[in-house]
């Protein structure tokens, strides 16, 4: 019996563009050292990789998923985070959502680039625990491990969007520091987030913190600022 699983591999295989897998190298930060290290792309377009997976959430099952999640191959990796993204939100009770919240955490190894965890951390475990405590998120804001305060930092923008700003500026202040650029550019965001819905509330956690965040967090947190009040902030740094 041919594995649905098979099948959208085979599929995103016959969109592979190998004239783009370089590109994606660089993008994606695949070199020694760097966060995406070793990572492998077949050069396949996120618009083809939802075309296919359309097809098939539905019917597909948590093992074969985890095979998709289990692969070497970025795009195919993200074609599973996208059809566990819509077994979650098109799941029909909160037992079954609890049961793909506990196989996306078992699985958050394979979630292991930006894109992977901005396409799920939100519309997953932030839409699971928007009503429930958060001490997960916490936990995994202060593991030390990349990916893991990534998606304790980007789950935060459901909780953002439904103007609950607390733990999102909590979780910030935990990673106000961070060295790395990936994270530095996800704190900033969210605080520009919470700014866009509130001002008054981004900028005073801004005057609280500007002098110890990085100048790139600071940059993204005030990007939609209004000019003086953007400038104002950046000739502090």
């Amino acid at each position: 019996m041919t594995l649905l699983s098979d099948i959208i591999i085979l599929e995103i295989q016959g969109f592979s563009d190998p004239s783009k897998v370089v590109f994606h190298q660089k993008f994606f930060k695949t070199g020694i050292g760097e966060y995406g290290e070793g990572d492998q792309f077949l050069g396949v377009k996120v618009p083809e990789l939802r075309q296919i997976t359309k097809k098939y959430w539905k019917d597909i099952t948590a093992f074969e998923i985890k095979k998709l999640l289990d692969s070497p191959y970025h795009e195919v990796r993200l074609a599973g985070i996208f059809i566990l993204v819509q077994k979650y939100e098109k799941s029909k009770n909160e037992k079954e959502k609890e049961a793909w919240v506990d196989f996306y955490l078992d699985n958050k190894s394979a979630v292991n680039n930006w894109d992977l965890v901005d396409s799920s951390a939100p519309r997953i475990l932030g839409a699971w625990l928007h009503d429930k405590p958060k001490d997960l998120l916490y936990d995994l804001a202060r593991s030390g491990k990349l990916w893991d305060q990534r998606i304790a930092m980007l789950s935060t923008f459901y909780f953002i969007r439904n103007h609950h700003f607390e733990d999102a500026l909590a979780i910030a202040e935990i990673l106000i520091q961070h060295s790395e650029d990936l994270i530095q550019k996800a704190v900033g965001w969210m605080i520009r987030e919470v700014a866009n819905r509130d001002l008054k509330t981004g900028v005073d956690f801004l005057e609280l913190h500007w002098k110890k965040m990085p100048r790139t967090m600071l940059r993204y947190a005030i990007e939609k600022f209004d000019e003086e009040l953007r400038q104002e902030f950046l000739k502090r740094k």
